[in-house]
């Protein structure tokens, strides 16, 4: 199969214009999506390839977008709704929450809301506080979202697919410090199943949990700590809901030590879900603590320095792993 090493905003663009392409039900909306080709381009040439009926600037109101792209499900399109970045969201919770999450269960299977919504999210590069969220794990308390974290162009472009084909509305998030970094893309079609983790790296000493931007920092930590002869094994979740347990469960068994790594806060997170079911389906495997590698729990300071002091990196991921070892 012939590849191509394609960034991250490249390969979801194939996403989108393949999608497009395939079904003429799918249309893209959103504030600067068309002829200003996408605040982070990932929607570049787009307009001028499918024209303004299916590429939609839309006003500068996220509730707009949301409720929007909500009644155009319902009525048979499958709208792909660009939030610029997943702050914004904030601004649009009743129509993702109240709206699309719950219509197909209140509707008694009557209406499904088969919808995307994409935002740029992560922390860093000096967004300062109330532009530097990944609050992802927030949607993912709510049955009936889905929520897609790709950490990778592979991943990125097969999860988008995947998404824009279900039938239920899907939270799609692309961390801003990845689109720029390349990853072998296939030529050919393909699909990546939802709910799916995956292993990025093998190992029998601990396991790591992570997604989104925390597999990048996971497998800096994973060579540094293989010059220690400590070899982690790396499980990369990609959606946060429908949430694979699985591969998790597997590896614990196998190394029986965690650390759970995630760009996110650390009060009711990610991590504290991965950690609770761990205890519940495998304690009796567990011979260490389960750690956690997150944000530190503070709005996201302005200083260069502060800024990165307050994230995860690798270094705190190797001693988490020691600390477990």
């Amino acid at each position: 199969m012939a590849t191509k090493n394609l960034p991250m905003r490249e390969a979801l663009r194939q996403a989108l214009r393949e999608e497009m392409q395939r079904d003429e039900r799918v249309f893209i909306m959103g504030e600067e999506v068309g002829k200003w080709h996408g605040t982070h381009r990932v929607t570049q040439g787009l307009y001028e390839e499918f024209g303004a009926r299916r590429v939609r600037d839309t006003p500068i109101s996220e509730m707009a977008i949301a409720g929007a792209a909500v009644g155009a499900a319902m009525a048979g399109l499958r709208p792909v709704a660009e939030l610029m970045t997943i702050n914004f969201a904030f601004l649009s919770l009743d129509a993702m929450i109240n709206h699309a999450a719950k219509i197909h269960y209140m509707f008694n299977g009557q209406f499904t809301v088969p919808l995307v919504y994409r935002a740029a999210t992560g922390w860093g590069n000096q967004a300062t506080a109330t532009h530097s969220h990944m609050p992802e794990p927030i949607f993912a308390h709510f049955p009936g979202m889905y929520v897609g974290v790709p950490s990778n162009a592979y991943d990125a472009k097969g999860m988008l697919k995947a998404a824009i084909r279900d039938e239920n509305p899907v939270l799609f998030t692309e961390t801003i410090a990845l689109y720029p970094k390349p990853s072998p893309v296939p030529d050919e079609e393909y699909v990546l199943p939802i709910g799916k983790a995956d292993i990025k790296r093998q190992g029998g000493d601990v396991t790591i949990v992570t997604y989104a931007r925390g597999v990048e920092w996971s497998l800096q930590a994973a060579d540094m700590l293989a010059k220690e002869g400590v070899e982690v094994e790396i499980v990369d979740m990609r959606w946060l809901r429908p949430l694979d347990m699985e591969p998790v469960f597997e590896s614990f068994k196998k190394t029986n030590r965690c650390v759970v790594v995630e760009e996110s806060l650390p009060m009711f997170s990610f991590g504290s879900e991965i950690a609770a079911q761990l205890q519940e389906a495998a304690f009796d495997y567990m011979d260490a603590p389960i750690k956690r590698v997150s944000a530190m729990d503070v709005p996201l300071p302005y200083a260069a320095e502060i800024e990165l002091m307050a994230l995860p990196n690798a270094q705190k991921i190797v001693d988490a792993v020691r600390g477990v070892l």
